[in-house]
């Protein structure tokens, strides 16, 4: 067996953050001007991604081409119990704090990453939401909550594409695995760009157990282990994965991510790991991009 490779950094706190290539800018202010604020034009490129998780949803107005926030990045709680009627309003709410920043035409693309493999718009598993959305066309509930077409995406797999295209696995060839650890463990595949949907590498046995119920960030505090003790037991996870996909490079991304620091030491794999250039945003990105291809007809995978 090839050696193993150890983290090499960088860590996120090396990491710089993306810098707007074309941000919102306010009105200045005149004599003669309202008072009430005039709202900046979109931009064509625009689509709105909503990233929807077992514990937190975010959203944003995105630049697809450089995945560059337009407007804030807006976050409120997962409602509990998180069914399709209370996640759909909630995400109503942020939408409409998103609009209130400038204005959103629309037919403006809007794309929703979900914790579970998604066919034909409706989620098929529901490992980290209410089980009520097993089956649930996503596509028709967001789209008559917002009065909007929306695309359904997994999760991980929007996170991925972003990576992919504008992050850290920009022009890298071969095979590349995003990893995305928070309330579960979501994973994106893709083969020289191009993405294999719906893979669920947080449901392989590990333990005998699903893998994301001992090694996810919310399973590792359930657990009260230690940072090293985690690193140790996630890379034992992680040569399971390799054994059957072979990356040429692992990119980890979610919430974990943001404290690689801490951990990324300790790691062990193969391939090359590297965190996500996007962190915890890499969803909201992604979920914004699949939107506008599928606006305009084209399928990612």
């Amino acid at each position: 067996m090839p050696a193993r490779a150890t983290w090499t950094g960088p860590y996120p706190s090396a990491v710089a953050k993306p810098k707007p290539k074309s941000a919102v800018k306010p009105v200045a202010k005149t004599k003669s001007a309202s008072k009430s604020v005039a709202k900046p034009k979109l931009a064509s490129n625009a689509a709105l991604g909503i990233d929807v998780g077992g514990t937190g949803i975010k959203a944003a107005l995105v630049d697809v081409t450089t995945g560059a926030l337009l407007t804030k990045r807006h976050r409120v709680n997962t409602p509990q119990p998180s069914t399709p009627d209370a996640v759909a309003q909630t995400v109503r709410h942020l939408v409409s704090l998103v609009e209130a920043e400038g204005r959103l035409p629309t037919n403006t693309p809007v794309g929703v990453g979900l914790p579970g493999p998604i066919k034909d718009g409706r989620l098929m598993l529901a490992a980290n939401i209410d089980k009520k959305w097993i089956g649930a066309n996503a596509e028709e509930v967001f789209g008559k909550a917002l009065g909007r077409r929306v695309f359904a995406i997994n999760d991980a797999d929007a996170a991925g594409l972003a990576e992919i295209r504008v992050g850290a696995g920009r022009k890298q060839p071969g095979t590349v695995l995003m990893l995305t650890i928070g309330t579960g463990i979501g994973s994106g595949l893709f083969v020289d760009g191009k993405l294999v949907p719906d893979t669920e590498m947080g449901h392989l046995e590990f333990k005998g157990r699903d893998a994301e119920t001992r090694l996810s960030g919310v399973a590792r505090e359930r657990r009260s282990l230690r940072w090293r003790a985690w690193a140790n037991e996630f890379s034992q996870f992680l040569a399971r994965v390799e054994m059957y996909f072979w990356p040429d490079l692992i990119i980890l991304g979610g919430g974990v991510s943001k404290e690689l620091d801490k951990y990324g030491k300790w790691l062990k794999s193969r391939a090359p790991i590297v965190p996500a250039q996007y962190l915890n945003t890499s969803g909201i990105i992604g979920a914004a991009m699949y939107a506008a291809d599928r606006a305009r007809g084209v399928d990612p995978a």
